[in-house]
């Protein structure tokens, strides 16, 4: 039977490291590294973990679960054994790199301690040699973890700990038979700590068939991220996003920040355009070499890249410290991804900024996220021109302070003066020249700010736009309806689309097609009033560049003048045509119905039309 135990990380604790019984050389790591005090977490699961009991720990990233295992672990290991003793298995190289390395660091005082990363992408040779020299504790992936078990060279005979790590991460990339495989070749005696953030249907199976009544460690009623992350959001979308990004690089004081996209090859087209803009900006994809992955991750530790763009799976378990700001270009496809990748910045009570792009049609991603973080997000307030010139500004003289305090001018200075006098043109003068000389052919301040929202320069929020309403350039002239299609220039839409569409699904002229306004994930247009039901079902599910689009009548106000013709405008599915009925009885007339698959008949509610299928007979 499971023991269930629940912790309200707001309950302050008492307890010290000192009081978990963990060994001599553990506790001077842990002052070597400034830890004081456990976490809710690691003050629950530690003792559990040292009494040798099955343990299943249900928390969110950045809780943590790594020094909750770790610790109590490497206070039992047996030194005199050259076999492993623990093996954890992790979803991500750069998961299983992350552990390792707090592992090592724990076990700082640990004299002859060896842990080993194992993972695809790396050469077995030198895996293989430190396994023959001997290691205490593996950490690895599911696959390569198979591969050296299949050839004998891991060992299993003396382990007594097995660590699941993000389990249902595990389950989400399809290891999960990996990883029962694994957990069958192991001695039964062994003991298991099995972390998830959450407990789907597989993930408990395998703890009701290998756990020995563990127990249970939960997190209770706690907000997924950290209260010192501050989340802010901007709606943009489409060919805007770049235009938004670089305004907030140039407003926002950072020292590293990862930007996160969908696809591999997003993260080498916008570092490239970073690079381009002068960024220094590395992609961090699963199709790079691993030895260059773990290349790209030292430089952003060590300052020589400032920019990673990297997809969920590949940036799962980076822990930079100075990673100051997370950028998702992308929005996640679920909630959890949102807590994983915003989880990189405010780490071990570090504050952090999360910035999140939303397209209008992702914003019930938006009100998902506040509802799984329990924090609102804040409307980002984008710069104004004139902020973002002051700031350049003000970075130009910041690098003329920094030079002038820096050794070596002395050469220069006697150049410049040298050309003063030959030309007689004052210093001022020369040092503008040689500041453009550097600018070059850029323009130094901006002259107009960038459109990054869809038909508005200004964002509204979201939350303050409510029902149908639509905004329009031009006013509803009478006897004509506005309909909302949910397609926009983002799919590459363009009125000729638009009006083919409707004037081959319904029936109607182009001349009573009116006032198309295609904006990013959107268009509207005015359509004659008194559409019948059935035209309107067929055109709602009529699709524009492969896309439904899901027509919707908006509320507008009239004005302007009655438009020159409104008889006969629903040709085929109007007044006229549906005399036929649903069933397509009627001949009606055939309008621009030309080869349109629903010219007539039941579908467009009209009489058959040139070219309609044969079921509207």
């Amino acid at each position: 039977m499971t023991e269930t135990t629940e912790i309200n990380p707001e309950t302050p604790s008492e307890i010290t490291f000192k009081d978990l019984d963990l060994s001599p050389e553990i506790l001077k790591s842990l002052d070597d590294v400034g830890y004081e005090k456990p976490s809710p977490i690691q003050a629950e699961i530690i003792p559990h973990v040292s009494a040798g009991r099955d343990v299943l720990g249900q928390a969110q990233t950045g809780t943590g679960k790594t020094a909750a295992f770790a610790l109590p672990i490497l206070s039992k290991i047996d030194m005199s054994i050259k076999t492993p003793q623990v093996l954890v298995l992790a979803p991500t190289r750069e998961l299983a790199i992350q552990v390792a390395e707090a592992f090592q660091k724990y076990a700082k005082h640990m004299k002859g301690f060896h842990v080993l990363p194992i993972y695809g992408g790396s050469s077995y040779d030198g895996q293989l040699r430190q396994l023959k020299r001997g290691v205490h504790v593996v950490v690895g992936t599911p696959g390569r973890v198979m591969d050296h078990m299949r050839r004998k060279t891991l060992k299993l005979d003396n382990l007594k700990t097995l660590v699941l790590d993000e389990a249902d991460e595990m389950l989400r990339m399809g290891f999960i038979d990996d990883v029962e495989w694994v957990l069958e070749q192991t001695p039964p005696t062994r003991q298991i700590a099995l972390f998830s953030a959450t407990m789907p249907t597989q993930i408990r199976k395998i703890t009701n068939n290998y756990l020995n009544k563990p127990v249970h460690v939960t997190i209770k009623g706690k907000a997924t991220t950290a209260v010192t992350i501050r989340q802010r959001y901007w709606m943009v979308s489409g060919r805007h996003k770049l235009d938004a990004l670089t305004r907030i690089l140039e407003a926002e004081t950072f020292d590293g920040i990862i930007i996160f996209v969908r696809t591999k090859t997003a993260t080498v087209e916008l570092a490239e355009k970073l690079q381009a803009r002068g960024y220094s900006a590395a992609a961090l994809n699963g199709d790079i070499a691993q030895n260059q992955r773990e290349q790209i991750v030292n430089k952003l530790k060590k300052g020589q890249i400032d920019i990673l763009i990297g997809t969920d799976v590949v940036a799962r378990g980076l822990d930079v410290e100075r990673i100051s700001h997370v950028i998702n270009y992308d929005v996640p496809h679920d909630t959890e991804s949102y807590v994983h990748r915003i989880g990189r910045t405010g780490r071990a009570g570090r504050s952090g900024e999360a910035i999140l792009f939303v397209a209008p049609r992702e914003k019930r991603m938006l009100y998902a996220i506040e509802r799984a973080t329990n924090q609102r997000v804040e409307l980002y307030v984008m710069p104004s021109t004139e902020d973002i010139n002051n700031k350049r500004i003000e970075d130009f003289k910041q690098k003329i302070t920094t030079t002038l305090e820096a050794n070596g001018l002395e050469l220069f200075s006697k150049i410049i003066e040298e050309y003063e006098e030959e030309h007689n043109i004052p210093a001022q003068e020369i040092a503008a020249a040689l500041a453009k000389m550097v600018q070059g052919s850029e323009p130094f301040l901006l002259k107009d700010m960038p459109k990054v929202r869809a038909g508005r320069d200004e964002p509204r929020d979201l939350r303050s736009h409510g029902g149908n309403r639509e905004y329009h350039d031009k006013p509803l002239a009478k006897g004509f309806s506005r309909y909302r299609l949910e397609v926009g220039s983002d799919l590459d839409v363009r009125s000729g689309n638009i009006v083919g569409a409707i004037a081959n699904e319904a029936g109607i002229d182009s001349e009573f097609i009116n006032n198309i306004v295609i904006r990013d994930d959107h268009s509207t247009v005015d359509l004659p009033e008194g559409m019948p039901d059935s035209i309107f079902k067929t055109l709602k599910k009529t699709r524009i560049a492969g896309k439904a689009i899901n027509l919707e009548q908006v509320e507008v106000e009239f004005g302007g003048d009655e438009p020159r013709k409104r008889r006969g405008n629903f040709r085929g599915g109007g007044r006229g045509g549906d005399r036929g009925g649903r069933s397509g009885g009627g001949r009606g007339r055939p309008g621009n119905n030309r080869g349109s698959r629903s010219g007539g008949g039941e579908r467009s509610g009209g009489g058959r039309g040139r070219g309609a299928p044969r079921r509207g007979r």
